[in-house]
């Protein structure tokens, strides 16, 4: 009698990510050691790779503003239009504040694929997006990076309709460590000021710095979980220090927090090949525990930063059109305003 084969394989790497990490391979040069040279490295890594692969960022319209930010450094945010003019305003267009990835040590808005994928987004959903230039760790540290994220998104509430925006159809989102700082931007709202925040989109987000929900079950055997947890709290003390407190912290690890009732409703992705894929599902489920609408989704044989590329993975290229999908609905939503004469809150 032929024997069946399991259904329940070992997660296998996507093919086409297979083929497009060799094809960057040749391009990447080794980051050194220390904070400011690994970044240096990473940022013409990008370059060198972007250039190579013929991204380019759309010719439309940006526009770059300082934030003040109360007790910490000002915040840089670009302003991102639809079109090749910025929106007029009163348009009522949606708005996206998001939180760029780059395990809060390396990346920004200037990097090539950010802004060229800030860029397409905008353009694709018809939204307008802030992007915030949040410091980096460990130069600056906890809870510098959320305050400052905190300050962008009450930035763009304020100035909503002079972007061509709405503050009633205002977005958060983030990847990776951008993931964590949109949630907390979330807690922080909710705890603040209670804005309408209409939906925040999570990407492979990191949500517990204890490393505490980290699954290194889709893992490749090679990479052992002992390295996992060494990477992970590198980055981690980098970002809060060597306080162990501070990594507990709800603004720091949103998963953590003591409830998550009168959050936002969420769209999370995670990927099989990606440790953090175990944050992102615990926080779903401590969502939709706690009343709140959540969609998560998995994205089979990728890893963590491969939903990044774009026309190069399929699945790339579905996880685009799945988020944009779900900004675009934010266009169909009807406009809570104060009652005539009434001094919005």
């Amino acid at each position: 009698m032929p024997r069946l084969r399991s259904p329940f394989r070992r997660p296998r790497l996507d093919s086409a990510v297979a083929a497009f990490e060799a094809r960057i391979a040749p391009l990447l040069a080794a980051e050194p050691a220390d904070p400011a040279g690994r970044r240096r490295v990473a940022g013409e890594n990008d370059t060198a790779v972007s250039a190579a692969l013929g991204i380019r960022p759309l010719p439309t319209a940006t526009a770059d503003h300082v934030v003040p930010v109360s007790g910490h450094p000002d915040v840089r945010v670009r302003v991102y239009w639809p079109g090749s003019a910025p929106s007029p305003a009163g348009s009522g267009l949606p708005v996206l504040v998001y939180f760029y990835g780059g395990g809060f040590t390396i990346a920004g808005i200037d990097w090539v694929s950010w802004d060229a994928r800030f860029r397409e987004r905008a353009r694709d959903a018809g939204i307008v997006i802030v992007a915030a230039d949040y410091a980096h760790a460990p130069e600056a540290r906890f809870p510098t990076q959320p305050e400052q994220c905190w300050s962008a998104f009450e930035w763009a509430h304020a100035h909503a309709e002079e972007l061509g925006g709405s503050p009633d159809r205002i977005a958060v989102g983030g990847a990776s460590s951008g993931g964590d700082l949109a949630a907390a931007v979330t807690l922080m709202n909710r705890d603040r000021s209670a804005h309408p925040i209409a939906l925040q989109v999570l990407e492979n987000p990191a949500l517990d710095l204890t490393i505490g929900h980290a699954d290194r079950a889709g893992i490749n055997a090679s990479m052992p979980g002992v390295i996992v947890r060494r990477v992970g709290r590198s980055l981690v003390r980098q970002y809060v220090g060597s306080d162990a407190a501070a990594a507990r912290d709800p603004y720091a690890s949103p998963l953590l927090a003591p409830t998550h009732a009168g959050l936002p409703p969420a769209l999370i992705i995670t990927s099989e090949l990606d440790p953090l894929r175990g944050d992102g599902e615990a926080y779903a489920r401590a969502l939709s525990a706690a009343g709140v609408p959540v969609t998560a989704l998995r994205f089979i044989g990728q890893t963590h930063g491969s939903l990044g590329s774009t026309g190069f993975v399929p699945a790339a290229d579905t996880a685009h059109r799945l988020v944009v999908a779900e900004l675009r609905t934010l266009h169909d939503r009807a406009e809570q305003r104060a009652p005539e004469g009434t001094a919005r809150a």
